[in-house]
């Protein structure tokens, strides 16, 4: 697996600069289909749920948590043609890798079904009770 700090050290940004995909792009948007396992219709109905809002941190002026709104960004990536993603895009994707790794490490004993620590990666786009599958 790719270390996603020393890969976000690495880049330069020629990549959106040229046009041309590097391979750790290439790489980290490999790594985020593989952690994201919702599809882009079952993450916009979870994020519609009263569920999806209560669980993540908030800063103090925002009623909408830090991985809700990272949420609402990764729906727009799954959406995108692979061609048009960003460095930004590419940056968020590891921000979301390296969430969904950390807090998998995480994991509480027992059934997670109904727990906080679910709802917070669905936020993120990975419902660790689903196989890696996207089919609903």
């Amino acid at each position: 697996m790719t270390d996603i700090r020393a890969t976000a050290t690495r880049r330069s940004g020629h990549a959106q600069a040229t046009g041309r995909v590097s391979s750790d792009d290439t790489q980290v948007t490999k790594e985020f289909r593989q952690v994201v396992n919702m599809s882009s219709e079952a993450l916009t109905a979870w994020l519609r749920t009263d569920e999806s809002r209560t669980v993540g941190d908030k800063s103090s002026d925002k009623s909408e948590s830090i991985g809700h709104r990272s949420g609402r960004r990764i729906v727009r990536l799954l959406d995108k043609n692979e061609g048009d993603l960003t460095a930004g895009d590419h940056a968020h994707m590891r921000k979301v890798v390296g969430y969904v790794h950390r807090h998998m490490a995480q994991r509480p004993a027992g059934n997670v079904t109904g727990t906080n620590w679910r709802f917070s990666l669905m936020n993120w786009g990975h419902d660790p009770s689903r196989l890696s599958s996207k089919s609903d």
